[in-house]
Order: C-alpha cells, then sequence, then structure tokens
C-alpha cells in the first residue's frame, strides 16, 4: 500500500541537524515537516525561516511548510520565495481574514497549497477553500506542542473528508499522535500521508532507517 511519509522536524536533535536530514533521506523519508510557530497563534515558539531554509539546502525532498502563525499573508512572501515547486504551504483558516486570497499567492507562486484544521475547526467552515487546495491536513491534537494525546472524534471529521476528496480533488494529511494504528486504520481508508513525529519516528533507539522500513512494512 502506498502511503507519504514525512518527518515533523521539530521533533529532531538540533544538536546535528545536518546529520538528521541526511539520516532521514538515507532512511526513505518522503519529505520534511516544517512547524513555524509564531507564539501568538499557538501558544509555542517553534521553527522559524532560517530552520526552514537550511532544511530546504540540505535535501533534494519536498519541503512541507506548516504556518501556524497569525496572518500569514503578512510573511508568505518571505517562504514563498524560498521554497522549490514540489514544496507546500499549509495555513490555518482561523488565522487570516481572508485565507483564500493568501491561498492565491502560494498556487500563483508555483507552490502547492494546502490548509491545516484543527481538531475544534469543521468541515463547513472550510468547504470553499477545499476547491482551491490540493492537501488537507488533519491535526488529530491541539496544535503548538509535540507529544499530546490523539482526540478520537477527528476520525468521524476525516471520514468526512473521505468522501468528498475525490470530488473537490484533494488529498488528505494526518497531522499529530501518529501511531502505528493511526496507520493501520486510516491509510487502507485513503489517508495519503502521515508526520511523523515523537510516537514513532523521533527519539528512539533505532535508526530511521529501520523504523520507516518498518512502518512501509505493516500489515494491513
Amino acid at each position: 500500500m502506498n502511503f507519504e511519509l514525512t518527518a515533523s522536524m521539530m521533533c529532531a536533535n538540533y544538536g546535528n541537524l545536518e546529520q538528521e536530514v541526511k539520516a532521514l533521506e538515507e532512511g526513505g523519508i518522503d519529505s520534511f515537516h516544517i512547524d513555524i510557530m509564531d507564539g501568538r497563534y499557538v501558544p509555542n515558539f517553534a521553527m522559524g525561516l532560517h530552520d526552514m531554509k537550511y532544511i530546504a539546502g540540505a535535501t533534494s525532498k519536498p519541503l512541507d511548510l506548516h504556518l501556524m502563525i497569525e496572518h500569514p499573508s503578512k510573511h508568505i512572501d518571505l517562504f514563498l520565495r524560498n521554497l522549490r515547486k514540489g514544496d507546500t504551504v499549509y495555513i490555518h483558516p482561523e488565522a487570516e481574514y481572508h485565507p483564500s486570497t493568501t491561498l492565491q499567492k502560494i498556487i500563483d507562486a508555483g507552490i502547492t497549497p494546502g490548509i491545516a484544521i484543527n481538531p475544534g475547526t469543521s468541515v463547513e467552515l472550510i468547504m470553499e477553500m477545499l476547491r482551491i487546495v490540493k492537501k488537507v491536513l488533519v491535526m488529530s491534537v491541539n496544535p503548538g506542542n509535540a507529544g499530546q494525546m490523539y482526540l478520537p472524534y477527528v476520525g468521524k471529521k476525516i471520514t468526512k473528508l473521505l468522501s468528498i476528496k475525490e470530488d473537490m480533488g484533494f488529498e488528505i494529511y494526518w497531522d499529530g499522535a501518529c501511531s502505528a494504528d493511526r496507520i493501520l486504520e486510516f491509510a487502507p481508508k485513503g489517508v495519503k500521508g502521515f508526520v511523523l513525529g515523537t510516537t514513532l519516528l523521533f527519539g528512539k533507539e533505532r535508526s530511521y532507517g529501520d523504523i520507516l522500513q518498518d512502518i512501509r512494512e505493516l500489515k494491513f
């Protein structure tokens, strides 16, 4: 079964970021997930523009840029000029007065447009935006910190998104508390990719390559 695996780089070892990127790339990761937090939209500060630029220069793999910041339209050009075709930018609809305008800037730059939805955000709130995005990042935990517990009611939201994704033309990605059980349940249903953090990938006493191989060999 084909599904994508992306590494949540806020969980990486920043004592040797170059080696982390290299080991993940050699281990078979599909892309690098970059969480940008401003301490306002979410109660945490995480990665920044220079982290993103460094990782972009250290790998040929795509970047998935997740903007957890207020009013991303004010800063979107800073990020877009450092991204490449094949990269993705996710914004949160609640963070922007006119999210569709920001999404159009992403499209015009040749970058893949995505929208991220929090556990408390309904599908109905983003319905019209689903017509212009290519990816939907479903947060299964409240955004801002790694290592949080899975909120099971998010599964019903994914079921609703799965029922309309073909008509709307988007793919669904999972972010937060991603365990093997979640992949086993939702990959066969049509979830395209999974963001891997401390639950499965980081902080283990095994190589990234071995972990990623085990995930891809899960028995469905």
